[in-house]
C-alpha cells in the first residue's frame, strides 16, 4: 500500500508540473524557421503576419507558402499570435471564419516543436516556429522573436 502512495503521488506531481508548463510562457524567445537552404534568408514580421494570416500565399520564386502552427494552447503558438498578429488564437477565431468563406483555410497545426521541425525541414516551402534553443541543422532561423535569456545546449 505504501509503494502504491508513492506511484499516485508521484503521478501527480508529474500531471501538476506539467499543467504549470503548459501555461508558463516561453523563456528563451521564438526563432522563426524555413529549410536549411531555402529562398528566404531572413523575415519581416510584416511580411510574416501576411504568410500567417494567408494575405501572402507564394515566395518571390512562385513556391506556395507553407506555414504551420503549433495548437492555440501551446505557451509559444500564443506569444507567437500576440507578437506578430497582435491578438490570441482564440482572438483569430472570427477572423479565421471570415476567412473560410472566402475558401481560405488557416495554417496547418502540428503537435509538437519537433512535429514543426520535421514538417519545415521536408516541405518545399514551409515556414513554423520553434523555441529559440530548439532549432538545428535541418532548419534554417529567418527570425528571431522576443528574445530571453540565452540557450544552454545540452550535448548529445
Amino acid at each position: 500500500m505504501q509503494l502504491s502512495r508513492r506511484y499516485s503521488l508521484l503521478l501527480g506531481v508529474l500531471v501538476v508540473g506539467h499543467a504549470v508548463l503548459a501555461q508558463s510562457p516561453p523563456q528563451r524567445g521564438i526563432a522563426v524557421i524555413m529549410a536549411e537552404g531555402s529562398a528566404a534568408s531572413s523575415m519581416s514580421s510584416e511580411k510574416l503576419a501576411l504568410i500567417f494570416k494567408r494575405k501572402r500565399n507564394f515566395w518571390d520564386n512562385g513556391d506556395r507558402i507553407q506555414p504551420v502552427n503549433l495548437p492555440p494552447a501551446h505557451p509559444l503558438r500564443r506569444a507567437f499570435s500576440q507578437q506578430v498578429l497582435g491578438r490570441s488564437p482564440e482572438e483569430l477565431d472570427d477572423y479565421w471564419r471570415d476567412m473560410y468563406f472566402h475558401g481560405v483555410l488557416p495554417p496547418f497545426v502540428l503537435a509538437s516543436e519537433e512535429a514543426v521541425m520535421r514538417f519545415v525541414a521536408t516541405t518545399p516551402g514551409a515556414i513554423g516556429y520553434v523555441s529559440a534553443c530548439t532549432p538545428d541543422h535541418r532548419v534554417a532561423v529567418v527570425l528571431r522573436l522576443d528574445e530571453g535569456p540565452g540557450c544552454a545546449r545540452q550535448s548529445q
